[in-house]
């Protein structure tokens, strides 16, 4: 797979998955899906320089003490390296050249397959200095680590500043000052007594503590470091007293109850990180009371020690198993927390050596380096967040700024693709039925300095939050742009994940939007069952959505609908079989893959293999896909077989009524918009009704899909979907090599 000067380039044709492996198995390439993939993957334009190396473990035998990562140029070995672990970052760029690498263990000579891959100058330089050179930094940078040297109290603030920053100000200081105790709105005290112990077993009881943990620590936390930033900055004692006083009650919170890092690892997340920082905050203060110094201190070191001891099991279980969402994110915590704890805990030197650089390797484990996300927006946007509370003070601390990662740059695109402007909705993945967060979005949009972050941030509604300004550098990166704001291109693949994103008009806020996924991970994790998939919105209105929500993880109702296919726009058989949801990691395998991408400004077109994913009962399921700009129409043609004879299926489901016309049309309305769609061809098959279970509360869903007339072991189907219900003139024309399709003035050809 070979990426060009952009991951965004025309005519971009995949052949290859994420998990897909060299020309021939070695030991370096596990066949067990959930083990980390060998990287860089062979023949790849590297996004950054250097790039980051990994492979799975040496199976035969004891662990070896290390191994030895050899990388050569033109037959030549240009660098060597040792690694005590199975991933390995580089301090220092490699130049412009194409390179392959190999690895062995040190306890004897069996070299891995050769892999080759390129820095050009497409490849972006991220150094990262070893753990020794940061930690030095660390811990020569003057208390408070997490504030730059350059920050000003309200009273020294230039006018300039005041016009930017002090409507913020005012405002979290009416929110915080309004929740003090006493006050109109006083917040709750969290205590244990609230929350007893519950069976760890997936339950609604278990799901209404875990969300209201989530709520009411989420807003101690953020009234704890609100107020400490408020002291900082007006020096008012009032703010110094709520910030410890809050601080005292997260601080009080049993590492072994309900909050702990076992029953709700993210909320104990957010209770250590919280304490972390207000106490790097307002050290000086803090340190005044060494009672209290010591029962944060405490609390840290219980709830981290735990944190620490899960991710260090299995000699560090995320470099050989790393698809864990919890596990990834939390690294990131412990690397903060002992960056902001170094001097003060002993175990935070060892923290900060096991979690930094690794954290800092590999952000993410949910899609390759251009930045996409394959447990859909909603987990993105929640990613999105918790990087915003991290990666600042990492940054100021410790010197290394992961905005400036490719892959962080590459991920706001992703953004912008999924989640435009004036988008109605998320798509994708587990909450996708849930509000987009627009603040996250023009947070983390905004420290990053961009021509299309300057758009991005320019068109999202709303402010962030105030406590991530405040903390936020002056001006913000994005507002030293100097070239005109410019949105990515109208179409775009994220090979990584297998999500393809096709707009009329990104710029425009009325743009219609055809979303297309065949993912390589499946239904892993927080993904679901919709591999080969549509979403289609037009004016800020969902026309072609996806059904159903999440009462809670793994539910019921989430395992009989919301993560199935035909919860879904996509095939099914024989009354709504579809593909695997419930097989746990082996779901990576029971996968889709985008095997064709090109764009014009007139058309898009995309095509995605999702045979594997249905787990052996078709022998081919293959979904093509093409975006009539110019007619804003879409056409899918599905080619399926099978070994026995089925009834497939073509799912659609509307956030609004859908009207019979014929035997082989419906027309979808939704407040103003209408997207109408027929069933072409000649293989003959007729509309159906559908039910499904009741949406969530304030919605409204329809169901049905066209079912072909007979039992049969191949069937395809031909839909062209009307965006605006034009009714534009089709004619299907057979030739010897396929069929020739014209929709109103525009012609395409699909193939036999």
């Amino acid at each position: 797979m070979i990426y060009k000067k952009s991951f965004f380039s025309v005519g971009l044709a995949l052949t290859m998955s994420v998990f897909s492996g060299p020309s021939r198995a070695d030991w370096a390439e596990a066949p067990d899906l959930y083990v980390v993939r060998p990287a860089p993957v062979d023949r790849q334009i590297q996004a950054q320089n250097p790039p980051a190396f990994a492979w799975a473990r040496y199976p035969n035998g004891a662990k070896p003490p290390s191994y030895t990562l050899e990388v050569q140029k033109n037959g030549a070995t240009v660098a060597t390296f040792t690694s005590t672990t199975n991933v390995y970052l580089p301090s220092k760029a490699l130049p412009i050249g194409d390179y392959t690498w190999r690895v062995r263990p040190s306890t004897k000579v069996d070299w891995s397959t050769p892999r080759s891959f390129t820095i050009d100058s497409s490849s972006q330089l991220f150094e990262v200095p070893e753990a020794g050179t940061i930690k030095a930094k660390v811990l020569a940078h003057a208390r408070p680590r997490q504030q730059a040297t350059t920050f000003l109290p309200r009273s020294k603030w230039t006018q300039a500043m005041i016009t930017a920053r002090g409507p913020a100000l005012t405002r979290l200081s009416s929110d915080v000052s309004n929740q003090i105790a006493g006050q109109q709105y006083a917040l709750a005290v969290p205590t244990d007594a609230k929350w007893p112990l519950t069976s760890t077993t997936p339950s609604a009881t278990r799901a209404l503590y875990i969300t209201q943990i989530s709520q009411l620590v989420g807003s101690t936390a953020d009234q704890a470091l609100g107020a400490a930033l408020l002291y900082r900055i007006t020096g008012e004692s009032k703010y110094l007293q709520e910030a410890l006083t809050r601080g005292d009650q997260l601080a009080a919170l049993s590492p072994s109850g309900m909050t702990s890092y076992a029953n709700h690892d993210l909320g104990s997340n957010i209770i250590t990180m919280a304490l972390a920082k207000v106490a790097d905050l307002l050290s000086s203060d803090v340190a005044k009371d060494s009672a209290r110094k010591a029962r944060w201190m405490a609390s840290i070191n219980a709830r981290f020690g735990a944190l620490y001891a899960d991710l260090s099991t299995g000699d560090s279980r995320l470099d050989e198993q790393p698809y864990d969402s919890h596990g990834t994110e939390a690294r990131g915590y412990l690397a903060l927390v002992s960056i902001l704890t170094l001097g003060d805990i002993p175990a935070a030197d060892t923290w900060f050596d096991f979690s930094f650089r690794p954290y800092v390797n590999s952000i993410s484990v949910w899609g390759g380096p251009e930045g996409g996300f394959s447990n859909g927006t909603a987990y993105g946007t929640y990613a999105a967040d918790s990087m915003l509370q991290l990666w600042p003070p990492m940054a100021e601390a410790t010197g290394v700024n992961l905005f400036d990662k490719p892959w962080a740059k590459g991920f706001s695109r992703y953004m912008m693709h999924f989640l435009p402007p004036g988008a109605p909705g998320l798509v994708f993945g587990d909450q996708r039925e849930g509000d987009i967060y627009n603040f996250v979005l023009k947070a983390f949009a905004s420290r990053i300095k961009s021509a299309d972050t300057a758009w991005y941030a320019k068109n999202i509604v709303g402010d962030e939050s105030d406590l991530m300004l405040l903390q936020a550098p002056y001006p913000l990166p994005v507002q030293t742009v100097t070239d005109a704001p410019l949105p990515p291109p109208n179409a775009a693949l994220y090979p990584s994940i297998g999500w393809v994103a096709m707009h009329s008009n990104l710029s425009d806020r009325a743009r219609t939007s055809v979303y297309f996924k065949s993912s390589p991970y499946g239904s892993y994790n927080h993904s679901h069952g919709d591999q080969n998939s549509l979403v289609i919105d037009s004016g800020g209105r969902r026309l072609l959505i996806e059904s159903g929500y999440e009462d809670y993880y793994y539910s019921p109702l989430v395992m009989s609908w919301y993560r199935q296919t035909k919860a879904h726009n996509a095939i099914t058989f024989n009354n709504g079989v579809g593909q695997i949801i419930d097989q746990n990691t082996q779901n990576l395998s029971k996968n889709g893959k985008i095997t064709a991408f090109s764009t014009t400004p007139t058309l898009d077109y995309a095509a995605g293999d999702a045979t594997a994913a249905y787990g052996g009962a078709l022998s081919s399921a293959v979904r093509k896909v093409w975006y009539l700009r110019g007619q804003d129409a879409v056409v899918v043609v599905d080619k399926l077989s099978a070994p026995t004879a089925l009834s497939f299926e073509w799912n659609l489901h509307a956030g609004g009524p859908i009207l019979k016309e014929s035997s082989t049309a419906v027309k979808i309305s939704k407040v103003d918009r209408t997207l109408c769609i027929s069933s072409l061809g000649t293989e003959k098959n007729g509309y159906q009704v559908r039910t499904g279970p009741p949406p969530k509360p304030g919605t409204t869903e329809d169901h049905g899909a066209f079912v072909k007339t007979g039992t049969a072991k191949a069937a395809e189907f031909i839909v062209l979907l009307d965006v605006g219900c034009k009714r534009p003139k089709t004619t299907l024309t057979t030739t010897q090599t396929g069929r020739v399709l014209k929709v109103g003035t525009q012609t395409i050809t699909i193939p036999n």
